[in-house]
């Protein structure tokens, strides 16, 4: 009676390394990424029509962007990555839109020379688009 106990409490442990071990194995998604909350929305989505982003991608809510050579912009404001690299924050927008290939070297996406205050206004208004 006492060996059924000691195989009882070993397929328990058994069981329950199992689970610890399936639990360790799942991926956690990373933290939503937090809003700008500097920065012009509107202004951003003029200056994404001026420097001609459209042109590569689409972005909601800008006339004529409709291009489909880069990813589609669509609720960038809820993805937790920028390039599949930079996790999604002001701070790396800001400097993706600026030097893309100091980030990213090969990337397909150009150094447009957008200055500090436009990239801060183009992250906040890609930052509504969720």
């Amino acid at each position: 009676m006492r060996t059924g106990r000691h195989v009882s409490y070993r397929a328990l442990l058994a069981v329950l390394a199992a689970v610890v071990g399936l639990a360790a194995c799942a991926e956690v998604p990373p933290p939503a990424p937090p809003e700008t909350r500097s920065g012009f929305p509107e202004r951003g989505a003029k200056l994404i029509s001026q420097y001609g982003c459209g042109g590569c991608h689409t972005v909601p809510g800008v006339d004529r962007a409709e291009g489909l050579v880069g990813p589609p912009l669509t609720r960038f404001g809820s993805r937790s990555y920028i390039a599949g690299e930079l996790p999604n924050n002001e701070e790396n927008l800001r400097r993706w839109i600026q030097d893309p290939r100091a980030v990213e070297p090969g990337t397909a996406m150009p150094d447009l020379g957008v200055s500090e205050t436009d990239a801060r206004d183009i992250a906040a208004y890609l930052f509504t688009l969720d």
